[in-house]
């Protein structure tokens, strides 16, 4: 069985802390380096309904990809919702590790595992990280289709394909375009639209888009058939917890650890229901 220092190295080789951006908080949370580690659970989120999952599943390791403390803290009480977190941690013998960004750059990464799941079939890395000589690490993926989809199909693809949430998949752009290429981020990626607009795809699969940059991206892209596909935040990095469970269980078999790896199935999306607009053919059928 082998001690926390020895799993979280094997996790720092997949995801260095060094690759993190500067304004990330990544690596060991919480954990005393000599305890024994048998069972790991991955997720998304650092938030209780997890950590009570781990507690009941007997995790001695829980890996997020996002923080707990972005923005630091000057307290870890346990009358604040992090605090509990961080208490009920400690008490039960469970570690924290996190990869954050340097999970999203990886190879594979964060975009790897979403384009996975939407069987894409990555060709190069959005945003080229310029420290890689072999051009495979870096933000996003750049990826084609094996057969043509229109953007309607895309998105129900994607509706299908990702963990089922609130939202679903909002689109822009005409959904009867075709689609050959598609650019991934998961996450935020409204911040890539240059990116984007560089890389010439028919699509771009992401999350956390906004009004006004999604607004004047698709002015700018009038006579274009790019389109735009937001889905939840949580949905799109999700895969990635599967393909972080596969690449531990792949170093446990080689260390001969036996490690039990499992990848938590609860909704940390913080969205809980959505009411559909009626459909309208009136353009100007705003309320007064």
């Amino acid at each position: 069985m082998p001690r926390l220092s020895e799993v979280i190295a094997a996790l720092e080789n997949l995801w260095p802390a060094e690759r993190a951006e500067s304004w990330d908080a990544v690596g060991t949370v919480v954990g005393e380096p000599d305890q024994e580690v048998s069972r790991v659970l991955f997720a998304v989120d650092p938030v209780q309904e997890v950590v009570d999952e781990a507690v009941k599943l007997g995790a001695d390791l829980l890996v997020t990809h996002h923080p707990l403390y972005l923005r630091g803290t000057t307290t870890v009480a346990a009358s604040t919702f992090k605090g509990r977190v961080v208490h009920t941690l400690i008490k039960n013998d469970i570690a924290l590790h996190v990869a954050h960004t340097n999970a999203d750059t990886a190879d594979p990464g964060v975009s790897d595992a979403l384009a996975g799941a939407l069987d894409l079939r990555v060709v190069r890395p959005l945003v080229p990280d310029p420290g890689d000589p072999e051009g495979r690490r870096g933000l996003g993926r750049v990826c084609e289709l094996e057969h043509p989809l229109t953007v309607r199909e895309l998105a129900a693809r994607a509706a299908e394909r990702l963990p089922a949430t609130a939202q679903g998949i909002r689109v822009a752009g005409d959904p009867e375009a075709t689609v050959r290429t598609v650019a991934v981020s998961g996450g935020s990626g409204d911040s890539l639209f240059d990116h984007v607009r560089a890389a010439g795809v028919d699509a771009f699969l992401t999350a956390d888009l906004r009004h006004h940059p999604v607004s004047e991206f698709t002015a700018e892209r009038a006579h274009s058939p790019l389109a735009l596909l937001d889905a939840a935040h949580w949905a799109t990095e999700w895969p990635w917890c599967e393909l972080g469970a596969a690449q531990l269980d792949e170093i446990s078999d080689r260390h001969g650890w036996d490690l039990r790896v499992h990848v938590s199935k609860t909704v940390t999306d913080p969205w809980t229901a959505h009411a559909a607009s009626a459909p309208t053919s009136d353009t100007m059928g705003a309320p007064n």
